[in-house]
């Protein structure tokens, strides 16, 4: 565990660490780039200057202190970019802070930015910007200690075509028109919270936005911006949720911004802007658990950051869990236990598809050498949860254990940590159990392939309605399908329903017949929630019934979100290619390649 550098980065945390980043972006969508000066306030730890991270970057200039520093730029590694050697102009000793200044622009594929033509957007007239830095992406857009282990705030200024709006992932901070050019408006952001690079975002488009609560607003293009506003509603009794479990929400504002339908994740959780899918616009507000995951990271995640994408587990495990505790807190405890029992079987979905011998599997996994993109899956988002609900039944139960998942939080804000730094974290606040802890197999829990070495009980109450529907459509016989009635989806909720179609897809393809008859039933093309539409539209694609093939075409291809569009495109005549948890798709493809 004890480590000295991260394996995803060429810079070295303990030389020197940056401490501040001044942007200064202009953004060019003729060329598909951003004319950029930096200045990073770095403090020495060594009497030494370190590495900067660097990908795809034409460097102009590096001065330090206002005087002109050498630079060079090493051989270019295949995910890890290019590393960017400074020579200081003059000794530097531990304690002393520089400020280095480099002037670069980004190239037309950076892999952080997305750039989208008016075609691709919703309102088909302006085009669009937006950037996507976790993992280890923000080194294409910054040069920058590119490591989750180093916090530091911003501060940007960001020149854009007078149509157009900028926001970041920090608190507004004014407007002007560019003195330069009086066709360009210069927007300015404040980022005060130090936090890593990964969590640097930027979005330029025709954006409006409308107030959503006391410190929140959602920003999108017009077309979806009421329909937005409606769906997030209960932001704010959200946060105020979160807060009573884990404490004050430190970021100031907490906004959303939804965005064009080719955006390809579900959610993003930059601070101050949570980056979400259109796709979440269902009309009846029940696919916000996806806002309680991107709200959750505020703490675990944004606040307290795992070191190195070895631990990712630290950021995506105790969202889950906090996640999964607002659900508790608004929907009662059978909803957690409902949604754990979905996490585990999208666990299950990880370990099959990567095979339970791979050490991706492992909740701590090695990553020398490993591109942390190639890594991403549900594994640490499930396994990490389920590691944590074992230990919340040992401990004493939720209350319990949230007390201390807020100490935990409380003790290591602001700050970057370790799986060891956790552990012997929460063997202090046991005190009283250590004995019990001794007993966990930590060993496999952590450093096993597989699935983990024990299952939680769950509470099935939820799910049972479920697997009995299911079991009825699966068994019956033609004679048998006048039995079924609208009445019974009408008693599950949105995420019941989504559940008894996912228990389908898990089995050999119905008969044609019985699919038929479900829609005559039950008329399932006429939900617009995505999660439904998606699991029903590759349910009647899998039984081959062919009028639903232009209508499961149209959602592959009006969003992009990758969770819905891979498998929609993936023909499947047997047995279903599993659908990986969202955590899986986040990133397995580097965002200029989609």
């Amino acid at each position: 565990f004890i480590m000295s550098s991260d394996p995803c980065s060429f810079s070295s945390f303990t030389r020197c660490v940056t401490k501040h980043l001044n942007l200064t972006l202009l953004v060019d969508f003729d060329r598909h780039v951003i004319k950029a000066k930096v200045e990073l306030t770095v403090e020495a730890l060594e009497d030494r200057f370190s590495t900067l991270d660097t990908k795809d970057l034409k460097v102009i200039s590096v001065s330090a202190n206002g005087q002109s520093a050498r630079f060079s730029l090493g051989p270019k590694h295949s995910f890890k970019g290019t590393p960017l050697d400074i020579t200081l102009p003059f000794e530097l000793s531990r304690g002393q802070h520089v400020i280095v200044e480099v002037t670069y622009e980004t190239s037309p594929s950076a892999s952080a930015l997305q750039w989208l033509t008016p075609e691709q957007t919703a309102g088909k007239k302006q085009p669009y910007l937006f950037s996507q830095c976790q993992a280890h992406h923000c080194r294409s857009m910054v040069p920058c200690q590119d490591s989750p282990s180093i916090k530091h705030s911003y501060y940007a200024q960001v020149s854009v075509p007078k149509d157009l709006v900028a926001v970041m992932s920090a608190v507004r901070d004014g407007q002007e028109a560019d003195p330069q050019d009086n066709n360009r408006i210069i927007y300015r952001f404040r980022q005060p919270v130090p936090m890593p690079s990964y969590l640097i975002a930027i979005v330029v488009g025709a954006l409006e936005s409308r107030e959503i609560g006391p410190r929140s607003r959602v920003w999108s293009e017009k077309e979806f911006v009421d329909k937005a506003a409606f769906e997030f509603s209960e932001t704010e009794t959200m946060l105020k949720t979160a807060e009573g479990l884990a404490g004050p929400y430190v970021w100031g504002q907490y906004d959303i911004l939804v965005l064009p339908p080719s955006f390809p994740y579900g959610g993003m959780e930059n601070p101050c802007l949570t980056f979400a899918t259109p796709t979440l616009l269902a009309g009846d507000k029940s696919l916000s658990n996806v806002i309680a995951h991107e709200i959750s990271h505020s703490w675990t995640g944004n606040l307290v950051s795992n070191k190195t994408w070895e631990h990712f587990w630290l950021n995506e495990g105790h969202t889950v869990y906090l996640e999964r505790m607002i659900g508790r807190s608004l929907e009662g405890e059978a909803f957690r236990q409902f949604k754990a029992i979905g996490g585990w079987k999208d666990l299950q979905d990880s370990v099959n598809t990567f095979g339970a011998n791979n050490p991706l599997t492992n909740l701590i996994p090695r990553l020398q050498d490993v591109n942390p993109d190639e890594a991403f899956s549900s594994v640490p988002y499930e396994k990490g949860f389920a590691l944590l609900y074992h230990l919340e039944e040992l401990m004493g139960g939720p209350e319990v254990f949230m007390g201390f998942v807020k100490s935990y939080i409380q003790m290591f804000a602001y700050s970057s940590v370790t799986s060891e730094d956790w552990k012997s974290y929460l063997f202090t606040y046991f005190k009283d159990k250590v004995d019990v802890l001794n007993k966990v197999d930590w060993n496999a829990w952590m450093f096993t392939p597989g699935m983990p070495p024990v299952k939680p009980q769950y509470d099935t109450t939820l799910a049972d309605a479920c697997i009995a529907l299911s079991q009825r459509w699966i068994k019956a016989k033609d004679q048998d399908l006048s039995s079924f009635q609208d009445h019974d989806v009408k008693v599950l909720s949105s995420h019941q329903l989504i559940e008894f179609l996912s228990l389908l897809l898990h089995e050999d393809p119905l008969p044609l017949t019985h699919v038929k008859k479900m829609q005559e039933v039950y008329d399932l093309n006429a939900f617009m929630n995505s999660e439904i539409r998606f699991r029903w539209l590759r349910l009647c694609v899998r039984c081959r019934w062919e009028e639903a093939v232009p209508m499961a075409l149209k959602m592959a291809t009006e969003q992009g979100r990758m969770k819905f569009t891979r498998p929609l495109f993936r023909w499947t005549p047997a047995r279903p290619a599993v659908c990986k948890q969202e955590a899986a798709n986040r990133n397995p493809v580097h965002i200029s390649q989609l």
